[in-house]
């Protein structure tokens, strides 16, 4: 049990940690009078992705690159099926009034780029600057779609960026501000550390390999921040919220997690990845064709469906 025990314990300070680190560098970056909207863009999502990456690089340095690759592939794939199906059995998620098109068009093609890398066998480094130099004609997208937003309403758009930052406080405490950097950057390895050697201790105690360890456990473990997310979302009616919410976190994973860890050692395939669980990945990026493009809401039937699939989809991992 004791390897159970330790591996929720690193989870429990990976997602406090990100949290802490999230609420440091916005409030940081806020006292240093970088505009509101750039923070969203950046330090929030990299901040939401710190554990992941974390989680990836101490992988590949403690040599069991399944748990690194099974993380990112099987939280894309928690990320649609559970992340979106599990909110929705509690309320509908209104995703009609949501213009998703562009950002899910970038996700698909991540999708594909990181498939077709994948069937080169291994991740190299080289795999990993392609993957970043995704990641930066993503943020660039990105950065002129905002400028184009705040162009067209002008200045009082600034107090709209301001409450989409939750742990945004333009008054916080500089010492309050460095409590939160340094919980943040102490608690990110040390939750690290203790998730991926116990993950390990627990998949050869049960005979499983640590790719399924990194699809299942690990990958749903990581994918508890935007499930609570997205569950909030939806009580709250903010479906662009929580779709925006998965398909940016999907591209992080794909482009920046695997990009920057290939860069401390290369992430060999594991053949079933190539003939199943990539397939699953990008088969349930497709599911969200009818949300985005034809307007239709996520309701409890699609819930019930989509959180079905994942289930399915994890007991055929394990057996």
């Amino acid at each position: 049990m004791m390897p159970w025990i330790l591996s929720a314990l690193g989870l429990v300070i990976l997602l406090l940690a990100g949290d802490a680190l999230v609420r440091g560098a916005v409030n940081l970056s806020l006292r240093l009078g970088v505009p509101a909207l750039i923070v969203s863009l950046t330090i929030v999502a990299f901040g939401t992705s710190a554990p992941e990456l974390l989680i990836s690089i101490k992988a590949v340095l403690e040599h069991a690159p399944g748990i690194a690759l099974g993380n990112v592939v099987g939280s894309n794939t928690a990320n649609i099926l559970l992340v979106l199906g599990v909110p929705a059995l509690l309320a509908t998620l209104h995703t009609s009034e949501c213009d998703s098109r562009r950002n899910y068009v970038l996700m698909i093609l991540a999708s594909v780029l990181f498939i077709g890398l994948a069937f080169c066998g291994t991740f190299t480094a080289t795999s990993g600057l392609i993957l970043l130099a995704g990641l930066g004609l993503m943020l660039a997208n990105a950065f002129r779609e905002a400028h184009a937003h705040r162009k067209a309403c002008g200045d009082p758009c600034a107090d709209d960026d301001l409450e989409v930052l939750e742990e945004a406080d333009p008054d916080m405490p500089w010492w309050r501000i460095g409590i939160y950097l340094l919980l943040g950057l102490i608690g990110l390895p040390m939750g690290a550390h203790l998730l991926v050697d116990n993950a390990s201790i627990i998949a050869r105690t049960y005979g499983v390999s640590e790719t399924v360890i990194g699809l299942t456990l690990v990958a749903v473990g990581t994918s508890l921040p935007e499930l609570a997310t997205t569950v909030m979302a939806a009580l709250r009616r903010q479906a662009d919220v929580a779709l925006g919410n998965v398909i940016g976190s999907n591209m992080f994973n794909l482009l920046a997690i695997i990009g920057v860890a290939t860069l401390f050692g290369p992430i060999p395939v594991d053949p079933e990845f190539l003939r199943f669980d990539l397939w699953v990945m990008l088969a349930s990026s497709l599911l969200l064709i009818p949300f985005v493009f034809f307007k239709l809401d996520i309701t409890r039937t699609w819930g019930v469906f989509l959180t079905g699939i994942y289930i399915v989809y994890i007991v055929v991992v394990l057996l």
